[in-house]
């Protein structure tokens, strides 16, 4: 991949995506530890991404009269948290969408789902378009293109929406999808 009027770099990275990334993760942290340092002095042992509905009841328990008092804080802890979870790809969304239906009432609980999890999704898909497709091309240019080309070409041959649903074109997207996700799956499994 040509970078840098043509010449060719080992780093697939310009300058100014190091830097928005760079920016993005410095903004992650000190939004935590504003958070952290605005927080009033207290016991938060308590305080872990919930895992099951125990640990969420056993969260949201704790989390109850700080959030009368404090709302503010947790609101926007809540938020930091759940926008970094999504922009990471970090599982356990589900049940921070619990906890805010839990802390602040189904109807804000909602709202404020639907606007951390548009944000999380937005900087998520910002970060891996402007960082992860360079570094992807850079590892595997060649498998890349090829599978681009396949995709393409299947969408390139759809008429109307039914075409969308043969059999042939969702079985190529298919496989491409496997074929894209299986290091992956892989790599878990080894580990």
């Amino acid at each position: 991949m040509a970078r840098n009027g043509g010449a060719r770099s080992s780093f697939p990275l310009s300058f100014w995506e190091v830097a928005v990334a760079s920016t993005v993760v410095a903004g992650f942290g000190l939004g935590f530890l504003g958070v952290y340092l605005t927080m009033p002095a207290s016991d938060y042992s308590f305080l872990k991404l919930p895992r099951t509905l125990q640990d969420l009841q056993i969260l949201r328990d704790h989390l109850e009269g700080y959030t009368s008092d404090y709302t503010l804080q947790v609101l926007v802890g809540y938020s930091m948290v759940y926008i970094f979870m999504q922009t990471f790809m970090i599982p356990g969304t589900v049940f921070m969408s619990l906890l805010a239906g839990a802390l602040f009432g189904v109807p804000k609980g909602m709202a404020l789902v639907v606007f951390t999890a548009t944000a999380g999704a937005s900087s998520c898909f910002f970060l891996s378009k402007m960082i992860g497709r360079p570094i992807m091309f850079s590892l595997w240019p060649d498998k890349l293109k090829f599978f681009q080309a396949q995709a393409g070409l299947v969408l390139g041959e759809l008429q109307s929406v039914g075409d969308l649903y043969d059999f042939h074109s969702i079985a190529t997207l298919f496989f491409i999808g496997i074929v894209l996700i299986t290091p992956t799956l892989l790599g878990k499994r080894g580990s």
